[in-house]
């Protein structure tokens, strides 16, 4: 009974992740597949390039806020009997579980986003301050060299040194979800990583409000 428990949260926690705010928001509001446009991606950042700031905000938070409660539901409702050392592994895969969600959502034919904001949610669960100052890289980056996708990456890759070494985390389950972390994201910004090498990775403009057909990626 106690393994169908767990499987069933890891279950909701996959069909919250694959919530596709970015999908729905576009169709409801804007009468567009964001999917279609600009690099074809279900996240915050090519919504606010082909939508806009108005859309692309609230989807950026929901999808924090997916991940987050994802890992939160295993605290509320916790499986009756698992010591707080596995229920630390409940956590965890009930939060890679709502990532995955995201990433390949079965609401919308499983092509969502890349995972970062999801991911950023999970974090903030389970490691508030290493997340704080990944966050803290993520914006150095981003406001140095404009690239979103290269700011995603590096701070990935910061990611599990600032677990170990500067927060002092040693709980193997943490640790390893940490690395996890530092190689998914750069995966999933493989064809970003590849145009940037080429110098055709396109910058993130600040003041850009909307640009619905823009080719930009």
């Amino acid at each position: 009974m106690t393994f169908i428990y767990i499987l069933l949260e890891i279950l909701v926690a996959y069909l919250l992740g694959s919530v596709p705010s970015a999908v729905w928001i576009g169709k409801l509001f804007y009468g567009i597949d964001v999917r279609q446009h600009g690099s074809g991606n279900a996240g915050a950042t090519n919504v606010i390039r082909v939508m806009g700031y108005k859309a692309g905000i609230p989807v950026m938070l929901f999808d924090v806020f997916k991940g987050w409660l994802a890992v939160q539901l295993a605290v509320w409702l916790p499986v009756p009997g698992l010591s707080p050392e596995i229920m630390i592994y409940v956590r965890i895969g009930m939060g890679l579980a709502a990532v995955l969600g995201h990433v390949f959502p079965v609401y919308v034919g499983f092509k969502g986003g890349k995972g970062v904001g999801t991911i950023a949610g999970v974090g903030i669960s389970l490691f508030p301050l290493a997340i704080l100052l990944v966050l803290i890289v993520f914006i150095i980056v981003l406001a140095i060299t404009h690239y979103v996708s290269l700011s995603s990456v590096l701070a990935s890759i910061t990611f599990p040194l600032v677990v170990y070494f500067i927060i002092g985390i040693r709980h193997p389950g943490l640790l390893g979800l940490s690395l996890l972390v530092a190689v998914f994201i750069p995966v999933t910004h493989r064809k970003n990583i590849k145009r940037l090498l080429k110098g055709e990775e396109k910058k993130f403009d600040f003041r850009r409000k909307k640009v619905r057909d823009e080719s930009a990626r």
